[in-house]
């Protein structure tokens, strides 16, 4: 077989940024304010074109299939993710977009074939973010069990992305006898174009072995930087004696005005009208399941959720918010996501304010459309 180029996303030297949850309703702002993100598709239509002509290298989604509750239902309304890429790939030029993947509740062959023919619609430009379960009352709702232990839950993880690693490395036919799953003649065609970039969250010891040995990018929140920069440090570290060069995103809230007090007011406006009772739903629930977030520090965890689902507050001016992304960057990250309360009607002016300081900072390269 010929060797295959990379996607265009493990091409980009430069702090890469990308949007987290817009077809999610609430997006990443756990609030009841009546101008929260809606998460319709034509919203996030809108919204791939202003990223793609903007040069954002990625789009992120997260999977869901019941909401938290609260007065508002965070996450009730959400666009299916391999759909909603197909749909936005069709629709861009530039953007890499993923699928966020549950591996329990999608059988591997089954999205090998998906994501191939996602690689085939956008010329190379889909990705896949492996999640291994953590949303319990999720799992009971599709009928399914998960696993209390996280070794169960990589275990089955590692052996499912196995298969597709095959499946899309393999000319012709094979058997696959392993401990989940007994496949017979089983093959994939067409096969992704590129090296498809791979995405995993993880906190506990063997969700992050499992990133450093299987993916591009690994995701864990930045709570603290001084923590981060350790963090990152043995991250990296990690990586290294796998053998591999995986790159650290985190997650980022933007609140960013002409001037402070603007931007502040602008955050208390959404975080004062927070649905606490949804916050609760989702604190509980992913810490029970979840080690993404470190819990000795639950008070400052809670309003992280309330307003960013656990995300780095940039609160301020353009170069405030500019220096906040060179912060994370100092910390260790390759990039970030980045949210806002209402994407479409704030991206325009981090756009055009924030992108040339990142520029002129060196963290970012001036954008040329392919």
């Amino acid at each position: 077989m010929t060797t295959k180029k990379n996607s265009p996303i493990l091409e980009r030297d430069q702090f890469l940024l990308g949007s987290f949850a817009s077809n999610c309703s609430g997006g990443m702002s756990v609030t009841k304010v009546p101008d929260r993100w809606d998460a319709s598709w034509e919203s996030n239509l809108t919204l791939a074109k202003m990223l793609d002509e903007a040069g954002i290298d990625f789009m992120l989604p997260i999977a869901r299939w019941i909401g938290y509750g609260g007065e508002t239902n965070f996450h009730g309304h959400v666009l299916e993710t391999m759909t909603w890429a197909a749909g936005l790939l069709a629709n861009t030029q530039n953007l890499t977009v993923f699928s966020t993947i549950h591996t329990v509740a999608n059988l591997p062959v089954v999205v090998a074939k998906q994501i191939a023919t996602l690689d085939a619609i956008s010329k190379g430009r889909a990705g896949l973010n492996i999640v291994a379960g953590w949303n319990k009352p999720e799992y009971e709702a599709l009928g399914l069990s998960l696993p209390e232990d996280h070794i169960s839950r990589y275990g089955y993880a590692q052996e499912w992305f196995d298969v597709i690693k095959k499946l899309w490395s393999h000319d012709g036919t094979f058997d696959w006898e392993g401990e989940y799953f007994k496949l017979k003649a089983v093959h994939s065609d067409p096969k992704p174009q590129v090296n498809v970039p791979i995405l995993n969250a993880a906190g506990s010891s063997e969700g992050r072995e499992f990133a450093v040995r299987n993916a591009n990018f690994l995701f864990t929140p930045a709570i603290d930087l001084e923590r981060s920069k350790a963090e990152t440090a043995k991250l990296r570290e990690q990586a290294r004696a796998a053998g591999r060069d995986v790159g650290i995103l985190t997650i980022a809230l933007v609140s960013c005005a002409p001037t402070e007090k603007e931007a502040q007011d602008h955050y208390n406006y959404f975080y004062e009208n927070s649905d606490w009772e949804a916050v609760d739903n989702l604190v509980n629930l992913q810490f029970p399941h979840a080690q993404s977030f470190p819990h000795d520090l639950l008070k400052l965890i809670r309003d992280r959720m309330a307003s960013g689902h656990g995300a780095y507050p940039l609160i301020g001016t353009p170069e405030q918010v500019a220096q906040g992304f060179v912060d994370l960057a100092e910390a260790g990250f390759s990039g970030t996501t980045i949210a806002f309360l209402d994407w479409n009607k704030e991206f325009p002016y981090f756009r055009d304010n924030v992108l040339p300081i990142l520029e002129d900072k060196g963290l970012r390269k001036p954008f040329v459309r392919q």
